[in-house]
């Protein structure tokens, strides 16, 4: 007898994309759904899988964003513009301390 047919719950979607959003990787998402294999997961939750981690990226970007704007958070102004401005910061390069000099002996007998 074979295995009955999958069919997802209306909460399973919203597991899903929760779990993607958290950087979960695909089997350990497939076990918390309950099934066997990724690639029943990729066969039901195409969308979700697709979606959730580049929504999720852009909710804390959108977060940064406000936060570096609105003048209060300087580290995450800073940050912002290392990372979207080309910012970085400059170091000066040391200069080696001058070696010893090198003294030659001739020995004598």
């Amino acid at each position: 007898m074979s295995r009955p047919r999958f069919q997802p719950t209306p909460e399973q979607p919203k597991l899903v994309r929760k779990l993607v959003a958290c950087g979960n990787t695909q089997e350990d998402i497939a076990l918390m759904v309950g099934l066997r294999s990724p690639k029943t997961l990729r066969k039901y939750f195409r969308e979700e899988l697709n979606r959730a981690a580049i929504e999720a990226n852009t909710q804390v970007a959108h977060s940064l964003y406000k936060s570096a704007v609105s003048g209060k958070d300087t580290t995450a102004a800073i940050f912002w513009l290392k990372c979207r401005g080309g910012w970085r910061d400059k170091h000066e390069a040391k200069k080696p301390a001058a070696a010893p000099p090198f003294i030659v002996r001739k020995e004598t007998k």
